[in-house]
């Protein structure tokens, strides 16, 4: 079996199964799509089996990729734990982390300096990037750990909740709505919304939508840029309004005004520190680095 079997060729294909997608997967692994795609290959003419149905509609797992999933988490466990196990207690000599770029709230202006001020024996970075991306690179291994927006997919990790922003609306100062303190989503039905893509943060864009469907709010909605200075530019400009967690209110913009949103609570989005499983330790540093007390603890999902 280990001839035929490795830890390398497990990675990559969790990688592959954790997106369904080989594009993303080499993305997350820093590879080219070719290399990985050969690399599968070899592995199921070893195995002798298909991991995975590919098509013009995607990327889908086999009733033998499905079996092997759970061992190849197990087994990358069992790593992670094995190296963990011969490290110094504490902080490691080098710690990588996650900032989600959905949302900013104020304590993460500095974070990366502050970890560093407190623990200045370790080399310290951070990755921007959508929640989705920041847990695939935390399960393979990439991140120590991740600042995520939440709701996100994260089964198998422990994700702590510290901070809930409600969204606002920012809206041209010109606009007839701007002379009021609060808007609802009422109010906006006939307006022009700037939406992120699903793609970006799935399990968030449908808890709005559900939102949503709750308040009969459909209104037409445009593609969000991802820069959000050039999205505030945009609406300043007059090309529509849009819905944002209240601390992008502390990016000024001439033309811009920010409006408190009724049912912002109800569509607010949450920062949560997601660790692997069995990293308390690691969890309680970083929490005691930032000094935010925890809103809530969500437990891991656990494979069966």
């Amino acid at each position: 079996m280990s001839s035929r079997l490795d830890s390398r060729s497990l990675a990559l294909f969790l990688a592959v199964a954790d997106t369904l997608s080989f594009r993303q997967a080499a993305e997350t692994l820093h590879l080219s799509q070719p290399p990985l795609s050969r690399a599968i290959r070899e592995l199921e003419e070893r195995l002798g089996v298909r991991l995975f149905d590919r098509s013009t509609r995607g990327v889908s797992l086999t009733d033998a990729a499905r079996k092997l999933l759970p061992y190849a988490r197990n087994i990358g466990r069992l790593l992670r734990e094995a190296e963990a196990s011969l490290a110094n207690e504490g902080m490691p000599q080098s710690l990588r982390f996650g900032l989600t770029n959905a949302a900013e709230p104020a304590w993460f202006g500095g974070l990366a300096e502050r970890i560093q001020a407190r623990h200045p024996e370790t080399a310290v970075s951070v990755v921007v990037d959508t929640s989705p991306r920041l847990v695939r690179q935390l399960r393979a291994g990439r991140l120590a750990a991740a600042f995520i927006a939440l709701p996100t997919e994260a089964s198998d990790l422990d994700v702590m909740e510290l901070d809930r922003l409600p969204m606002i609306v920012a809206m041209p100062s010109s606009h007839r709505l701007a002379r009021r303190r609060t808007v609802r989503l009422a109010d906006l039905a006939a307006e022009v919304i700037f939406w992120f893509e699903r793609a970006r943060q799935p399990a968030f864009y449908d808890h709005c939508q559900r939102v949503f469907g709750r308040h009969g709010f459909a209104p037409r909605k445009i593609k969000e840029p991802t820069d959000h200075h050039v999205l505030l530019a945009d609406v300043a400009g007059g090309r529509g309004i849009a819905l944002l967690p209240k601390s992008f209110a502390g990016l000024r913009r001439a033309g811009v005004s920010y409006r408190t949103l009724v049912e912002g609570e109800e569509l607010a989005v949450g920062i949560g520190l997601a660790t692997l499983r069995d990293r308390e330790d690691l969890r309680e540093l970083l929490i005691s680095s930032i000094g935010i007390s925890p809103v809530r603890e969500i437990k891991a999902q656990r494979s069966k």
